[in-house]
């Protein structure tokens, strides 16, 4: 799970104000203008991309209320003879830019850009922290923690609730509790209509696998194929995937271990260094390590945060990332916890503010009620003796004061074309667990670390979504990439 949220902060570091509002216009529900396509402003574009934008209701239930402007970029496509028709990218974070993606990714996608053109946008929640009142951006309570009774689950959940009915009250543009997934998915729809197109092509990545998911309930008319690449299933319900996610991540310590056993440069070399970490973490359960952290103040190392964010389940460019976790255990045991203190208290700090909660909590992400905490941190704790414990995305929007949304339920799967799905060790289970509910469809597994293959430019992944999209021809059960390939 470690690596969905460094997906978000990226999310919310992005600057780009990609959704002004603007008065309501009087148009025909269910149709769209066609956009206005000019020259990019900014730069870093691809030689060719052209930007717009589109207006979509603020509230879907309304659809002649309030609307909001997403941006739009299209790259054409390079053989316009052989156009087969659009591709459109779902970005993951929540709350990552669509358009800087495709910025950074097009040369890597030129194959399918030979056929298609590549649809990039920004969703609602991009730059969300430029649109927010900057209450919202304020941690709720001062550290997330794992509740030891209902008392105190309660009193935290309450807290959020209470930060996130400020943040709303405040909130002049409206977006608040409008961010849901099923909300994006019309805007992906409205987008499609604006392009003229009867159905799209999509790829999707990350925690855009949730608004994927959402289209594909609502609109399964209009998918010719989906690519879906390292992503959430959020209609298998999110305490099953984070299940999911804690035993991937078990095996990702294990292949740690068994690295730190044969790594001389390992600073745990000759020890068992499953055990030093988990007496480390136990320690802190009953006593918390202080720390200083140059960006995020004083605060506390508990066994919880460790858990949660302390280890990388990618080793790194030269295995630099465990060589780093490994030297932060062994000060950790020793009263040093400064290895850990940014990356621990930035993001217990992080998963309880307004503003991000607001782009997940309406897709059903919360526990519902304390008898669930319960009964999924133990069976966490039974599959992951490592990390397993309470879900940290489900622990803040534990105090969720609207309505969901969203609801996790099945994904009916009548009319949907078969999907192919690609996953990395941490997030294949993810991703297959989805993918596999289309009849027909097949997910490929990359025997590697790593999170977003496409984005990453994985050539074996980019050629079998290239043959996918283009041929509608999927690679059989059971592929395999590996590194190099």
């Amino acid at each position: 799970m470690r690596g969905r949220t460094r997906l978000v902060a990226a999310g919310l570091a992005t600057a780009a104000i990609t959704a002004g509002l603007v008065p309501a216009q009087a148009r025909a529900v269910g149709k769209r203008p066609a956009i206005e396509w000019t020259a990019c402003a900014e730069d870093g574009f691809p030689a060719g991309t052209r930007c717009g934008t589109i207006d979509v209701p603020l509230d879907w239930a309304h659809p002649d209320g309030r609307t909001t402007t997403l941006r739009i970029a299209r790259l054409q496509a390079a053989d316009p003879a052989h156009r087969i028709g659009g591709v459109l990218h779902i970005p993951g974070g929540p709350g990552n830019s669509g358009i800087e993606d495709i910025k950074q990714a097009a040369g890597d996608l030129a194959g399918i850009r030979e056929r298609f053109d590549l649809i990039a946008y920004d969703p609602r929640n991009t730059g969300l922290a430029a649109k927010l009142p900057e209450s919202c951006a304020q941690p709720a309570v001062p550290a997330l923690t794992e509740p030891r009774d209902r008392a105190e689950y309660d009193a935290q959940a309450g807290a959020i609730a209470a930060a996130m009915r400020r943040c709303r009250a405040e909130d002049r543009s409206g977006l608040y509790g409008k961010l849901d997934s099923v909300s994006v998915a019309r805007d992906m729809d409205a987008i499609r209509a604006a392009l003229g197109e009867r159905r799209l092509s999509f790829m999707a990545n990350s925690a855009g696998g949730v608004p994927a998911a959402a289209y594909l309930r609502l609109f399964p008319e209009h998918v010719r194929a989906m690519y879906l690449d390292g992503v959430i299933n959020q209609t298998a319900g999110w305490a099953n995937q984070s299940l999911l996610g804690y035993r991937g991540l078990e095996h990702e310590f294990e292949r740690f271990t068994a690295w730190c056993a044969a790594t001389p440069a390992c600073a745990l070399h000759g020890e068992d260094a499953g055990k030093v970490w988990r007496d480390l973490t136990a320690r802190a359960d009953r006593s918390p390590l202080p720390v200083t952290s140059q960006r995020f103040g004083r605060g506390k190392l508990t066994g919880s945060s460790l858990r949660w964010f302390g280890f990388a389940p990618d080793p790194g460019p030269g295995d630099s990332r465990w060589l780093a976790f490994a030297e932060a255990v062994d000060k950790a045991r020793l009263g040093d916890g400064s290895g850990f203190a940014d990356v621990a208290l930035g993001n217990v700090a992080i998963w309880t503010m307004p503003l991000l909660l607001g782009m997940t909590c309406g897709d059903d992400r919360g526990y519902h009620g304390y008898e669930e905490y319960v009964r999924v941190r133990r069976e966490a704790r039974r599959i992951s003796p490592n990390f397993g414990g309470a879900d940290p995305d489900a622990l803040g929007c534990a105090g969720w004061p609207l309505p969901v949304a969203n609801p996790s339920r099945p994904l009916p799967v009548r009319g949907l074309p078969p999907l192919l799905g690609a996953g990395t060790w941490g997030d294949f289970a993810w991703t297959d667990s989805l993918v596999r509910r289309v009849p027909g469809s097949v997910s490929i597994r990359y025997e590697g670390p790593g999170h977003a293959l496409y984005l990453s430019g994985n050539r074996c992944a980019i050629r079998h979504a290239t043959r996918y999209l283009t041929d509608l021809a999927l690679p059989l059960p059971g592929t395999v990439c590996l590194p190099g390939d």
